[in-house]
């Protein structure tokens, strides 16, 4: 039986048989606005992440980062262009479940920036969106790929 490292939620190290992966296409958006960013929380970690999630069968990768960003912030973004790809192999300890997942990266321009209140999230595991001063950010702060995102938001930064 073949082994897959993946990394858990909490950053642990874990070997996965190949055959439990679920492949699973994910988009997420770097949305600046006046200096900030736009985050949200992760419940288990408290960590930050950008808006985005998994991209349903059928449908285009543009509608489902305005579906995740809207479903997670409350605000509509207009998909600018693409960013970076990554594929990570994750595991995700609430639901004992591991992906081989495909993340693509999209520079969003906000349409609104009203955020929705915390208790409207529509999202599983994302809280607390907020704008977040770009220039106070550093790796630790995210929970995943934080020199990624750092190195996306580089232009805002200088």
């Amino acid at each position: 039986m073949s082994m897959i490292q993946c990394t858990s939620l909490y950053g642990d190290r874990k070997l996965i048989p190949k055959e439990k992966l679920i492949l699973r296409p994910a988009v997420y958006g770097v949305v600046v606005h006046q200096g900030n960013v736009l985050l949200v929380n992760t419940r288990h970690t408290g960590k930050y992440y950008l808006p985005g999630g998994g991209v349903d069968l059928g449908e285009r990768i543009e509608d489902a980062l305005k579906r995740e960003v809207r479903e997670e912030t409350g605000i509509e973004v207009e998909v600018e262009e693409f960013a970076h790809f990554r594929e990570d192999f994750f595991y995700y300890d609430p639901l004992d479940e591991a992906y081989h997942s495909l993340l693509f990266f999209y520079i969003c321009k906000p349409k609104t920036f009203d955020l929705c209140d915390d208790d409207q999230v529509d999202d599983e595991e994302a809280e607390k969106p907020r704008w977040v001063n770009i220039q106070g950010l550093c790796d630790e702060d995210f929970q995943d790929h934080g020199e990624i995102i750092l190195g996306l938001l580089r232009p805002w930064r200088d």
